[in-house]
């Protein structure tokens, strides 16, 4: 099924058309709108448009001058820091790829996406652990130049003077070799030797676990980017969005965070104000200090901040509108937010192959807990048969969720055979395969029932693990759960629950057991629950089934 499109409660025509701009012309313009206004807040400095957008140029300048040009990967090994920004729009002015990289990756890790994108020039930041990391990378790599920003530079005078001294002592010992530059060492800007870059042309590298196998670098382009931000800016409910500061918490490295935060903010004239990384008493410092009016999360960052002893002493009463992508939002996060802050928190749904963003509960009116919303304009959603991708779900029934839309992307570096398994083809058109199973209702309204490689097979029933979770979440001592399917002589696979407690009462695990099962189906009864202190979690902060499953498949 298609969804029907008339069935549309987002504030702008779904059909609303978006102009498909290169993202260093999309800094450009906001920069001549917005000039000296502030684009980023940074631990107590301000960083202009003008001055972000100028030393995005010499940057450029600079990898033209070292002989790195169109085509080229150039990668980011960051934090968020000023740096981020002037270094992912001056490679992309260069007409470079940029290849995002976690700053937790390990030496290994970090080494094998260097080699796999062909990443030549990899910037990075004074802090020991990555600028350590780096080097590493850099001597057992085919990785050419590393460049490295001074963390303390880009502070307030006092702080950056205090930062000077700790970083020396531990950079010191730490030797990198010729091939190392530091971050501003370069002439004036030269932009006449700027290379010509087209919306079509590739922008960005963004790596994901997929549903399969290791790692794979989704290919996104200058388009699918920069109309995948005027989607997200589209719905926004402000009014003068230039007057608009989001909290900035969310990794950019990540793609959730490189739309709905950084091209979200630049497309539509807004600010930032960046935190290195997701603490919740620096997170809520900086919402009250600058009046952070929007903030992008993901479910364990509303948790953490409910959890904070300092929420309730916070003046949140600018923000507008929360919205929480990259999992599942419990319904009880979503509750104890809104009652304790105010703040309307509305869950979305995306991927790294859809530049980011796929849909969204609106922000205003009418709205339906428990689903991922309503698509973005300009894009389409159907179900398609979960066993053949070839066919259409029955009617009425779940089927796997493939998106067609501008922000899609076109097909994994280097691996054609992956991607050709990716996407599926009707009337001549070609439609990405998310791996998620759903139901979209007569509203268009998309619910997300499970992901088809974590469905468990129990006697020949298909459980899915998010159903189950749901139900263990509405007891009053339970935080956080993560439910697996585990081998099990008897059924083929049993159905496994690990939770954390938030310390309201006290509660066994066979009492919780007990508890789950009496509202649970026959075929999706607990086999085992086990208390957890902490549940694994990915990079961005969402709860990490697969890292779960691994950790106890190995114990077992």
């Amino acid at each position: 099924m298609d969804v029907n499109r008339s069935h549309y409660h987002h504030p702008v025509p779904w059909d609303t058309s978006f102009e498909p701009l290169t993202l260093p012309d999309m800094f450009g313009r906001s920069t001549e709108w917005r000039g000296d206004a502030t684009l980023l807040y940074f631990l107590g400095r301000r960083y202009s448009y003008t001055e972000l957008y100028t030393d995005a140029q010499r940057f450029a300048s600079h990898l033209i001058e070292s002989g790195i040009g169109k085509g080229d990967r150039v990668g980011l090994f960051l934090p968020n820091i000023p740096i981020y920004v002037s270094a992912y729009y001056g490679a992309m002015m260069a007409g470079a790829v940029v290849v995002n990289f976690s700053p937790l990756y390990t030496v290994d890790e970090l080494s094998a996406q260097v080699e796999d994108s062909g990443t030549k020039l990899l910037v990075t930041v004074d802090v020991p652990e990555l600028y350590g990391t780096a080097c590493e990378v850099l001597q057992k790599s085919s990785l050419e130049t590393l460049v490295v920003g001074e963390l303390a530079a880009m502070l307030p005078w006092l702080k950056g003077a205090a930062m000077k001294v700790f970083a020396r002592s531990k950079i010191a010992k730490v030797d990198c070799g010729a091939d190392t530059l530091r971050w501003g060492d370069w002439a004036d800007t030269d932009s006449a030797s700027f290379p010509q870059v087209t919306p079509g042309d590739l922008a960005l590298l963004q790596y994901t676990g997929g549903t399969t196998g290791r790692p794979k670098g989704a290919m996104l382009s200058h388009s699918n980017l920069s109309i995948n931000a005027q989607q997200v800016a589209a719905l926004n409910p402000f009014d003068n969005p230039e007057d608009e500061i989001f909290m900035g918490a969310l990794p950019m490295f990540h793609v959730f965070a490189n739309t709905a935060l950084l091209n979200h903010a630049v497309v539509s004239g807004g600010a930032i104000a960046i935190v290195p990384r997701f603490e919740a008493k620096q997170v809520l410092e900086t919402i009250g200090k600058r009046g952070a009016t929007g903030f992008p999360g993901v479910p364990t960052m509303f948790q953490a901040l409910l959890d904070h002893p300092d929420l309730d002493a916070t003046d949140l009463s600018t923000i507008k509108v929360c919205i929480s992508g990259g999992a599942p939002l419990p319904a009880p996060v979503r509750e104890k937010w809104e009652e304790r802050t105010g703040a309307r928190l509305v869950e979305g749904y995306g991927l790294t192959e859809s530049s980011g963003v796929v849909s969204v509960n609106p922000y205003e009116g009418m709205r339906k807990p428990g689903t991922i919303g309503q698509v973005v304009p300009q894009t389409r959603v159907r179900l398609v048969d979960k066993e053949d991708p070839n066919k259409p779900a029955a009617a009425g029934e779940p089927g796997e969720l493939v998106i067609a839309g501008p922000q899609v992307m076109q097909g994994y570096w280097n691996r054609p055979d992956t991607a050709a398994t990716s996407f599926v083809e009707f009337e001549g058109e070609r439609w990405l395969r998310t791996g998620d199973v759903a139901v979209i209702d007569e509203d268009g309204f998309i619910k997300i029932v499970d992901r088809i490689k974590d469905m468990i097979a129990v006697g020949g029933f298909k459980v899915f693990p998010s159903e189950v979770e749901k139900v263990i979440l509405k007891h009053p001592a339970i935080k956080e759960v993560l439910v697996l399917g585990l081998p099990d002589d008897y059924a083929g696979e049993s159905v496994n629950a690990y939770v954390t407690l938030n310390g309201e009462g006290d509660v066994s695990t066979d009492e919780l057991r007990t508890w789950a099962n009496e509202r649970l189906g026959k075929h999706e009864r607990v086999a085992s629950l086990s208390i957890r202190e902490e549940l694994p979690k990915t990079m961005i902060g969402k709860l990490d089934r697969k890292a779960l499953k691994a950790e106890v498949l190995d114990k077992a």
